[in-house]
């Protein structure tokens, strides 16, 4: 018996395979991924490897990633960008994609969206891994978002300028050549003096104290984007008669190169910020103040001078304060080291060190030319070391050697706690610069 096939039931409708879109199609092949997950491991573990030195402030943080992108992150997305551009004349499959029924530019901005996505993720990736890794430890102020999405914009730019550069010097040896060249010149540019550093996107600026300036952020966005799309519309095109719309972003970036160079050489873009650098201070005599951007180190702080204040205190030429930071020093008040370089993770990790930094501090002084010479000088030096280590020893494994000293600092030890203050109330009325004035112990 023969049967008859019947077509399956589908409910009164045909279901369609949805094609994927090309952009997408892109944006999984090729080398797109690999280069954002290659910037983000490069930015991740350079950050990982410096962590001390940024994981406390939000500066500190911001100008850290932003060196990072530019310097390492910005060359490698050229080299990867010119590869991916080169990639169809190194394959023979420039005709192929041609013929897709779609105008020059819109390919054009299909194939480099890979280019210029991947790496710009990857960026934005390990800066939202470093900040979040910043946000326990932070006393006070903010990230500068504005800047980190600045420094997205230009990784995303230079691959846009290594894709159109690949495709228009298909050679193998064009992506790593284009990369050094790229280190070496956002390298020059980071380092160099003047207002044009402000236009590369690896400027460094120490700034604990100080803020951008509203705009900056927008107008870097703007000069590294008008580039790249100059580049496209340039490249992109066609027919010829259209690439004059070039002209339209170039101005653009013109303009916005034109507002940074106006910025000052030294500072550029960067203004004191009145509420970061206002002073925090404890209650103890003397006092002991941080700027507010530290004021979560101001115990730790406090707990390392203790046994120097209690030694101080009441003393005729003691500091009344000792002072860190931008605010400008009133009568009786003594400089501090930053804190931040002896601490990580917001923590004083060498308190012992920090406090025979601020007796050097408390005992240094600014000498003319021709003072601190004559037949006491070495006498004189001696014992300015010889109170230092008293006060505050030098760990073993850091400063002078101070057997030279060891006979004052004995004599200091035997003497009774007030021969001790009458004795330290005399070295600090007395004039360091003249060897002769220096109170023998």
């Amino acid at each position: 018996m023969t049967g008859t096939l019947t077509p399956p039931r589908t409910g009164g409708s045909v279901t369609r395979a949805r094609a994927a879109s090309p952009l997408r199609t892109e944006l999984r092949r090729g080398l797109g991924p690999w280069a954002g997950a290659a910037v983000a491991l490069t930015v991740l573990v350079t950050m990982y490897g410096k962590a001390p030195g940024w994981q406390g402030r939000w500066a500190d943080a911001t100008n850290m990633l932003h060196v990072v992108a530019g310097l390492l992150a910005g060359p490698l997305t050229l080299a990867a960008g010119c590869w991916q551009g080169g990639r169809d004349r190194r394959r023979g499959t420039t005709d192929l994609w041609e013929s897709v029924p779609r105008s020059p530019l819109r390919r054009l901005l299909v194939a480099v969206a890979p280019s210029a996505l991947w790496p710009a993720a990857g960026v934005l990736a390990a800066d939202v891994v470093c900040l979040l890794a910043t946000w326990p430890y932070v006393s006070g102020g903010r990230p500068y978002l504005e800047l980190v999405a600045a420094d997205v914009v230009a990784v995303a730019a230079l691959g846009v300028l290594g894709h159109v550069a690949g495709r228009a010097v298909p050679w193998r040896l064009t992506a790593p050549l284009l990369g050094i060249v790229g280190y070496v010149v956002l390298g020059f540019g980071a380092y160099t003096q003047g207002p044009a550093r402000w236009l590369g996107p690896a400027a460094e600026h120490q700034f604990f104290w100080d803020r951008p300036v509203w705009w900056f952020g927008p107008v870097s966005m703007a000069w590294a984007a008008g580039l790249a799309l100059t580049a496209l519309l340039a490249y992109g095109l066609r027919p010829a008669r259209l690439r004059p719309l070039a002209l339209v972003p170039l101005a653009v970036a013109v303009a916005a190169a034109g507002l940074i160079l106006r910025l000052p050489a030294d500072e550029g873009p960067w203004r004191p910020d009145p509420a970061l650098a206002r002073q925090v201070c404890d209650d103890g005599t003397p006092q002991v103040c941080l700027t507010a951007v530290d004021e979560g180190l101001l115990p730790d702080v406090s707990a390392a001078l203790a046994p120097l204040n209690a030694r101080l205190k009441g003393l005729p030429g003691a500091p009344v304060r000792w002072v860190s930071g931008a605010d400008g020093a009133r009568t009786g008040d003594i400089g501090l080291p930053d804190a931040r370089q002896d601490s990580v993770r917001g923590r004083l990790t060498r308190p012992d060190l920090y406090l025979n930094s601020a007796v050097n501090w408390l005992f240094s002084d600014s000498c003319r030319p021709g003072d601190g010479t004559g037949p006491n000088a070495e006498r004189a030096s001696v014992i300015h070391l010889a109170v230092a280590e008293w006060l505050a020893p030098t760990p073993d494994d850091y400063g002078p050697d101070p057997t030279a000293a060891r006979p004052y600092i004995d004599r200091l030890q035997a003497r009774s706690p007030a021969a001790q203050r009458d004795y330290l109330a005399r070295y600090l009325a007395a004039n360091s610069c003249r060897p002769d004035e220096v109170p023998v112990p």
